[in-house]
C-alpha cells in the first residue's frame, strides 16, 4: 500500500488501503481458510461465486484468487500460492488491472447474450503469459436469462487453463443451474468491533486524529462494509481537517445525538409528552432529520429489547459506557408488552413521516401517539381487573342482537360497564369458510376486490378441504396469487391455510359457471308457455336475463360475489 506522493493524484482510502493478499482481509477467516487449503492442496474449483453485502470485498476477493492462482514467485518460478509475492510481473500487472489474461467485466452494463458469446469465444485460446485465463464478472445477477443459458455449457466443461470468478449481491437472481456449478462463499458483514480496530489503524497510518465515539459511529453507520466505512472515514477527516469528533461526525451523517435519542425515549415511556415534543424540536433545530430521529428510536426499541433477552448484547463496542449503564436501567424497567407496542408505533410512523408533506409535524404526531400509549393499562390487566370486579370475561358470540336498554344503575356499576364495553367490542368471531365460494366471497368482504376478480376470473378449483385449497391459475392470473390468497386467509381466519398450486384441470373458473347457468336458464325458459306467447304477441322481444322468483337470495355458488344487487324479477325486454 504506498503512499501518496506528491506529485501523484489523491487516492480515496476505499482504493489505498484495498487487501492485496488474504491476510489483509478482514472479518473473512471461513472462507480464507477454505481458499487457502484449497490453493495448497491442488484443488481448485473451476467456477467460484461470492456473495455478499456492499463493500466486503468480493470483488477484492476475485482479484486476490486472480493473484494466488497465477503467481510466478520472484524468482519466476513459483506456483499457486496463498500468499502472492506482489512483485512478479503476474502480481502486478493483476494489481494495476492491466493483465492481459486477467478479464473483468461488470455486468450491470453488459447484461445480453452477445456479449457473453464475446466472453466465451476466447475461452478456447490458451493464456497469453499467465497460467490461468480468468473471467471475473462482477454483478453476475444483472446477466439476462438468454446470458445465463449461453454461459452454461462453458461454466459446466471449461478447459483447464480457464477459470471463473463470479461476484454478486443477490445470490438469490442468480439461476440455481448457475450456482449449482460453483463454489460458493459467503462473504460476511464485518462486525463493529473489527471495523473500530481498522479505522483507528488507518486514521493512524494518515495522521488524523479522530475520537473513539466518532470511529463508533462510523462502524455503526457502516453497517458491516468495509468500503462504506472507509468513505465516511475519508469524509469525516476532510471534514474536520484531520482532527475529528463525535459532534461533527453526527452532523456529517445528519444523526440525533444518542443522548438525546435515549433522554426522549426516557420521556416517551414516562408519558412526558412536553419533555419529548422539545426534545425533538431541538434536534430538528440542530439539523437532524425527523426520519432519523424516528429510525434511532426503532434501533433503540430493538437494542432495549435484546438487551432485556440476552444481557450480553449489551456489550458492544459501538456503544459507550454512560449508554450502556442507562440502556439497562430502562431496558429493567420495561416490560415486553411496553416494548414491542413501541416498535409497532414507531415502525408505523416511520412510514407515515416519509410520505408525510411535512416530516417534523407527522413525527411529532408520532410522539403524542406514542406518550399516550404509554399510559395505556396492559391488555391482559384489563381483563383481570374486570374479572375481579366481578364482571364475566368477555366471550366471542356467533351473532349479537341489539342489547336491551339499560336500566338505571349506580355510578360505579354504570362506570363499570363502560369500560367493559371497548374489550367487548374487540372480541368479534374469526370467518370460517367452509368451501370456495365463500372464500371469494369473503375476499369482497375484506375489500379485496382484485383478488376477488383474479378468483372468479382465472381460477380453476382442483380440490378444496378445510384449511387446504388446490387451484389451477390461468393464463391471466398473477404470478403470486396462490401465497397472497394463502397470506389473507391466514389473516383472517386465525388458522393456517394452505393454497397450493395443481397441474389439474379441475373445475371452470366461477365466472365461466356463471355464464354457462345463465344459458341453460335462458335456453329453458325460451321453451316455457308463457315466454312462447309472449314472444308471439310481441314479435321481436328477446329475453335479456332469467331471474329465480322463488328463491329468497341468492349464495356465492350461484352469483358472481363481486356482481352489485341483481333484480329479482325476469326481463324480456322487446
Amino acid at each position: 500500500m504506498s503512499d501518496t506522493g506528491p506529485g501523484q493524484p489523491y487516492r480515496v482510502l476505499a482504493r489505498k488501503y484495498r487487501p492485496q493478499n488474504f491476510s489483509e482481509l478482514i472479518g473473512q477467516e471461513a472462507m480464507v481458510r477454505t481458499l487457502s487449503n484449497a490453493i495448497d492442496s491442488g484443488r481448485l474449483a473451476h467456477a467460484f461465486i461470492l456473495t455478499g453485502v456492499r463493500g466486503v470485498g468480493k470483488t477484492t476477493t476475485a482479484r486476490i484468487i486472480a493473484r494466488a492462482l497465477n503467481c510466478s514467485g520472484a524468482d519466476g518460478q513459483g506456483g499457486p500460492t496463498v500468499e502472492p509475492c506482489g512483485v512478479c510481473d503476474n502480481c502486478r500487472a493483476i494489481a494495476e488491472d492491466r493483465h492481459v489474461d486477467v478479464l473483468e467485466m461488470d455486468a450491470a452494463s453488459r447484461t445480453g447474450v452477445d456479449d457473453i458469446r464475446e466472453l466465451i469465444d476466447g475461452v478456447r485460446y490458451l493464456p497469453v503469459q499467465a497460467r490461468f485465463k480468468i473471467y471475473i464478472i462482477d454483478e453476475v445477477h444483472m446477466l439476462s436469462r438468454n446470458a445465463f443459458n449461453a454461459l452454461l455449457k462453458t461454466l459446466e466443461e471449461p478447459p483447464e487453463h480457464v477459470k471463473f470468478i463470479f461476484a454478486t449481491t443477490e445470490i438469490r437472481k442468480v439461476p440455481v443451474t448457475v450456482l449449482s456449478r460453483c463454489q460458493r462463499f459467503d462473504l460476511r458483514r464485518v462486525d463493529g468491533e473489527r471495523l473500530v480496530a481498522h479505522f483507528r489503524a488507518i486514521a493512524e497510518q494518515e495522521q488524523a486524529s479522530i475520537e473513539d465515539e466518532a470511529l463508533a459511529l462510523i462502524a455503526r453507520a457502516a453497517e458491516g462494509s468495509v468500503r462504506d466505512g472507509l468513505s465516511l472515514l475519508d469524509q469525516a477527516i476532510a471534514h474536520g481537517a484531520g482532527t475529528v469528533g463525535a459532534d461533527q461526525v453526527r452532523d456529517m451523517l445528519g444523526l440525533a445525538d444518542r443522548a438525546q435519542v435515549l433522554d426522549l425515549f426516557d420521556s416517551l415511556m414516562g408519558g412526558d409528552i412536553n419533555a419529548a415534543l422539545a426534545n425533538l424540536r431541538n434536534q430538528y433545530d440542530a439539523g437532524a432529520d425527523p426520519a432519523v430521529v424516528l429510525q434511532d428510536l426503532l434501533e433503540l426499541t430493538h437494542w432495549l429489547t435484546t438487551i432485556k433477552l440476552v444481557p450480553d448484547a449489551g456489550e458492544d463496542v459501538t456503544v459507550t459506557e454512560a449508554e450502556r449503564s442507562q440502556g439497562r436501567e430502562m431496558a429493567a424497567k420495561l416490560g415486553m408488552p411496553d416494548l414491542t407496542r413501541c416498535w409497532q408505533i414507531l415502525l408505523k410512523g416511520l412510514g407515515e413521516t416519509r410520505a408525510a408533506p411535512t416530516p417534523i409535524a407527522a413525527a411529532e404526531m408520532v410522539l403524542v401517539r406514542l406518550a399516550y400509549a404509554a399510559d395505556l393499562p396492559d391488555p391482559a390487566d384489563l381483563v383481570r381487573k374486570l374479572r375481579q370486579d366481578g364482571s364475566p370475561a368477555p366471550t366471542a358470540q356467533p351473532a349479537r342482537s341489539a342489547p336491551p336498554a339499560p336500566a338505571a344503575a349506580p355510578r360505579g356499576e354504570a362506570q363499570t360497564a363502560v369500560q367493559m364495553a371497548p374489550v367487548a367490542e374487540l372480541v368479534q368471531p374469526k370467518p370460517n369458510p367452509g368451501d370456495f365460494a365463500a372464500v371469494v366471497a369473503l375476499f369482497g368482504e375484506k375489500g379485496e376486490l382484485i383478488l376477488q376478480a383474479k378468483l372468479i376470473n382465472d381460477v380453476h378449483l382442483v380440490r378444496f378441504d378445510a384449511g387446504r385449497i388446490e387451484i389451477r391459475p390461468g393464463p391471466q392470473a398473477p404470478k403470486g396469487l396462490a401465497n397472497d390468497v394463502q397470506t389473507k386467509l391466514s389473516e383472517w381466519t386465525g388458522q393456517r391455510w394452505i393454497v397450493a398450486v395443481s397441474r389439474e384441470d379441475g373445475a371452470p373458473p366461477l365466472a365461466e359457471q356463471r355464464r354457462a347457468r345463465e344459458e341453460s336458464d335462458r335456453e329453458e325458459a325460451e321453451q316455457h308457455p308463457l315466454v312462447l306467447a309472449a314472444k308471439q304477441t310481441f314479435p321481436g322481444a328477446e329475453i335479456r336475463a332469467v331471474r329465480d322468483l322463488g328463491a329468497a337470495g341468492r349464495t356465492a355458488t350461484d352469483a358472481d360475489p363481486g356482481d352489485p344487487e341483481e333484480p329479482t324479477d325476469g326481463d324480456l325486454d322487446p
